[in-house]
């Protein structure tokens, strides 16, 4: 009995003292556009991403969450852009986001339409920098500056 309570414990401490991972895509559409969308949660601009389920990897996470939230489907992820692990990153939870560049195709039409305002399409200089989600604006200005960070 001792045994199984300490695997329990064990199992729950996992679970409840260690952040989640997800991960965020910098979706690029053919003309070089970025594509964000507005969360019904904040009101804000936010790039898309989430959780990677149990089981899933990292690419199959990212086209998921891109599909659900935008519509759009991955081309091809280009490169990984950085890791970000701050605890306050995202108010809801300690979260570690794994961004990802990403070519992709379709049509702007969100499948979870609870989460996601709106879509829009923005040139790097009519992106909406200064009140994104999350820590969204720091993310953006790494890429934009060319950084891959681990923070």
């Amino acid at each position: 009995m001792r045994s199984a309570w300490r695997f329990l414990y064990t199992v729950i401490g996992i679970i409840f003292r260690h952040p989640v991972t997800g991960t965020t895509i910098i979706p690029v559409l053919p003309d070089g556009r970025i594509v964000l969308i507005r969360r019904s949660d904040t009101g804000q601009w936010s790039l898309p991403g989430g959780v990677i389920d149990w089981g899933e990897d990292i690419p199959h996470a990212a086209n998921r969450e891109l599909k659900e939230e935008t519509g759009l489907d991955i081309v091809e992820i280009k490169e990984l852009r950085g890791v970000y692990s701050d605890p306050h990153r995202d108010p809801r939870l300690h979260s570690i986001s794994i961004l990802l560049e990403a070519d992709v195709i379709g049509e702007l039409k969100p499948k979870d339409k609870l989460e996601v305002l709106e879509i829009q399409a923005f040139t790097r200089e009519e992106l909406p920098l200064g009140d994104l989600s999350h820590d969204h604006d720091r993310q953006l200005k790494d890429y934009l500056n060319d950084v891959v960070a681990i923070a």
